[in-house]
């Protein structure tokens, strides 16, 4: 009896020392820390098209993935992809699953008890889209109509101030293609998703900019170091000119820089 306990014993500090082990995240000289190492890992949702989609081989492409890569070969490291829902890519950095999330998070006071945001990486702002053939042109036609978004996002706060009939989809382009067959009144969305899938065919129309906003990379509170490395590697790309780069080859316009 005596010696299974000793052997219980053993082996349960073996198992506390190995998980302590796994938990420990790799410094950098800078102080910064990495999951793992060398490597960036980033979050996406991959429902966000053009900014983050799934191939056929399940690997995801788009704007923000493109960025995520830039960011982790400035700072000489291997990008790596995590795809999270988008509900879920917040508590997902802050709990460890990834280094940071590049996934087109708007910079609100909500978000920011949670985790740290970068400096912005792009501009964009909420839309109001509908069917060609609706009377809905701006939020005041917004009451009592029903408006679909995306689970996660802070267009559910938008509308909530103008209607109380919200309906929630896993990501924007479910809802917008649900507009586009016929359910819901609007949809509001970034209006660079949105414009988008209305050249993509979708039967929907854009309204009113409601207004601007800033989408920033949301990192973990507790690693300011890596937080200060990436602003300083998105200063650089901003510099060299990969950021607009990126941004034209997806929209066409560059949406990186603040509007005047």
């Amino acid at each position: 009896m005596l010696l299974k306990k000793k052997l219980f014993l053993v082996t349960s500090i073996i198992v506390v020392f190995f998980l302590s082990a796994c938990a420990e995240k790799e410094k950098l000289d800078d102080g910064s820390e990495l999951i793992n190492k060398n490597q960036f890992v980033f979050a996406a949702s991959g429902e966000f098209k053009p900014f983050s989609y799934i191939n056929d081989d399940l690997t995801m492409s788009g704007f923000d993935i493109e960025v995520g890569e830039a960011i982790a070969k400035q700072m000489g490291l291997e990008p790596v992809q995590k795809r999270i829902k988008f509900k879920g890519i917040v508590e997902g950095v802050k709990t460890g699953r990834a280094d940071a999330a590049v996934a087109s998070h708007t910079i609100n006071p909500q978000r920011s008890k949670h985790v740290s945001f970068s400096t912005p990486y792009y501009y964009s702002g909420p839309k109001i889209f509908t069917r060609p053939d609706s009377n809905i042109k701006t939020v005041e036609d917004l009451k009592g109509k029903e408006v679909a978004v995306a689970k996660g996002s802070t267009y559910a706060d938008t509308a909530s101030k103008y209607t109380d009939k919200i309906k929630t989809y896993d990501s924007d382009i479910t809802a917008l293609k649900a507009l586009s067959s016929g359910r819901h009144d609007a949809v509001i969305t970034d209006f660079v998703t949105g414009k988008t899938a209305e050249k993509e065919g979708f039967k929907i129309k854009g309204q009113q900019l409601i207004n601007r906003s800033e989408q920033a990379i949301v990192l973990p509170q507790d690693n300011p170091n890596l937080l200060k490395r990436v602003n300083e590697t998105l200063e650089q790309l901003r510099e060299n000119g990969t950021l607009t780069r990126i941004s034209i080859k997806y929209f066409d316009e560059d949406i990186t820089k603040k509007p005047e």
